[in-house]
């Protein structure tokens, strides 16, 4: 007779476009232990590694990269791997370049929706975790993806949820696929409660004092701009609350973008965190009550990021955006992370039980 699973073991997972890694911190909040990493760009590498110094990263193009040779390199064989997960570049599905019919179809970072399955098809995982924008559900490459997986024998599940239903301090549509050849896969419950944008920022310190590097990151102005800000009401005005002598002939002209030069509201979540996160002139990313933009600092919580997540401020305001606008919210990924994690445990212990019955 075997012996009875009395702890929950701990799972392995594979993680693909780490970026700076948003969908690592999710996956080991979840119970896995990730155990490698992919990713291209140098700077995201440098980020990943400093928050993440066990796990091995493949600082390199993922379409150069041997599925099996990344297997036998972290001690597993075709079928043992718990969770192979990944967010295939997206900038290529975003809402604003599908508008464009074409700008979409001919990006080539939407070919690496392939290379996932391509790993997918090596690998064999016991489940799937894959993250993206909305607009991918209508590509051919993704429906192209969910078919194989399912004559690989996966049963899965899309659906396009918000990420503030699952203790994200911002709203965030995005489209996610969970399969398991193991057990049937079904997304997190949705939280009764969002996280506001004050319960967010409880307990950061003023830039003045901070010795947070990225919170204290200096912002620069013009006098006329700084002017305008200061006019914006408190606790999500907006620039249409200006009186017209305040606004700017840009804006004047402009006929929509109307969260452009907005605050953030203190009791609702805050809108989506892009890579313009730091530029109140990219949307409604002015802080509830002070004169200024959001910090990086603030940006990254609000991404879901622990307030102790690290980065290199010398990479520049811009690159470090980039990533944080580009990241996968950590407690989205951790939901559904260990919804599988549930499952594969259960299906663990189904099969112990039927051979102690054998």
């Amino acid at each position: 007779m075997m012996r009875a699973i009395t702890e929950v073991p701990k799972l392995t997972a594979l993680d693909l476009f780490s970026g700076c890694g948003g969908l690592s911190e999710g996956l080991q909040q979840a119970g896995f232990r990730v155990a490698a990493a992919v990713e291209i760009d140098s700077k995201a590498q440098e980020t990943y590694s400093l928050n993440h110094p066990k796990v091995k990263l493949y600082a390199e193009d993922i379409r150069n990269l041997d599925a099996e040779v990344v297997l036998k390199e972290v001690g597993l064989r075709r079928g043992e791997l718990d969770l192979l997960a990944g967010c295939p570049p997206c900038q290529g599905f975003s809402r604003l370049r599908t508008k464009n019919k074409g700008a979409s179809v001919f990006d080539p970072r939407n070919d690496l929706v392939s290379d996932f399955l391509r790993f997918i098809r090596e690998m064999l995982p016991k489940s799937i975790m894959m993250e993206n924008v909305p607009a991918l559900a209508n590509d051919s490459r993704f429906q192209k993806l969910c078919i194989a997986i399912a004559d690989l024998g996966y049963t899965y599940v899309v659906q396009v949820l918000d990420a503030a239903d699952y203790n994200v301090p911002q709203r965030r549509k995005r489209l996610i696929l969970l399969a398991s050849r193991v057990h049937v896969p079904a997304v997190a419950d949705k939280q009764i409660d969002r996280v506001t944008v004050r319960q967010a920022f409880a307990g950061i310190g003023a830039r003045s004092t901070t010795t947070d590097l990225l919170h204290a990151m200096p912002e620069r102005r013009s006098p006329k701009v700084m002017d305008m800000i200061k006019q914006i009401p408190k606790d999500g005005g907006s620039r249409m609350d200006l009186p017209i002598e305040f606004q700017l002939e840009c804006h004047k002209k402009a006929n929509g973008f109307f969260d452009v030069y907005g605050r953030m509201s203190w009791d609702d979540v805050a809108p989506t965190i892009t890579s313009g996160c730091f530029n109140p002139s990219k949307g409604r990313f002015l802080h509830p009550s002070y004169n200024r933009a959001i910090t990086l600092r603030e940006a990254a919580i609000l991404q879901g990021f622990p307030s102790n997540y690290q980065f290199v401020t010398s990479h520049g305001k811009e690159s470090i955006a980039l990533m944080i606008g580009n990241a996968l919210p950590p407690p989205f990924i951790a939901a559904h992370a260990f919804a599988l994690h549930k499952g594969i445990v259960a299906s663990m212990r189904d099969a112990q039980h039927e051979h102690s019955v054998i």
